[in-house]
């Protein structure tokens, strides 16, 4: 039986850990150990999304979740609508996530970047409007993240009337330069739309 230590990693990456640890296993009993409760009830959610059966228990500070996974262990069927879901638009417009302290902002943007890289589902264009600019920019801390998702082949759309307000035309390092033009119709003719 394995036993995977995700203590002391940011999330999402002790899902991410197990996914992967889970996708290598084709049957059997994995050990996986966090150290808090958010990291545990992520990862028990995950598990349980793909048909395992979990059971958790605590040693001291930590958060020990046995996951057992049968030939029978399936992940668990989406619904019909989001079947339906083939254009997914994600849409950036700062180059921070959520509203708060700008440090923060700053990490869960490059998590939110990191994760798609993992997830088996991908949207097909990322547009970057106001400061979201700023993240396919030179000086960027995702530039490498940007480049490998362009490279899985999702499309990176940056305002151009943005760039030039930043003072970043010039500075564009990954993706292509966009209008609003574009950038309205891509958001009407999404399937779904994703606004971290």
């Amino acid at each position: 039986m394995s036993v995977i230590d995700c203590r002391g990693l940011a999330c999402p990456q002790p899902v991410i850990t197990t996914k992967r640890a889970l996708d290598q296993l084709e049957e059997g009993e994995m050990i996986v150990i966090v150290d808090n409760s958010v990291s545990c009830n992520n990862v028990e959610r995950f598990a349980r999304s793909q048909g395992c059966s979990v059971e958790i228990k605590e040693e001291g500070q930590d958060f020990h979740l046995h996951i057992q996974k049968t030939k029978s262990s399936r992940p668990l069927e989406p619904s019909q609508e989001e079947k339906k879901v083939h254009k997914i638009v994600v849409y950036i417009n700062s180059h921070l996530m959520g509203i708060g302290e700008e440090t923060l902002g700053e990490i869960l943007m490059r998590s939110f970047l990191r994760t798609l890289l993992d997830i088996e589902i991908k949207p097909s264009r990322l547009i970057l409007v106001n400061s979201g600019v700023r993240l396919s920019s030179e000086g960027s801390e995702v530039l490498e993240t940007l480049r490998t998702l362009s490279e899985k082949g999702i499309e990176i759309l940056s305002c151009g009337t943005c760039l030039d307000f930043y003072g970043l035309k010039e500075k564009l390092k990954v993706g292509k330069i966009s209008n609003m033009y574009d950038i309205a119709q891509s958001l009407l003719e999404a399937d779904c739309l994703v606004r971290p």
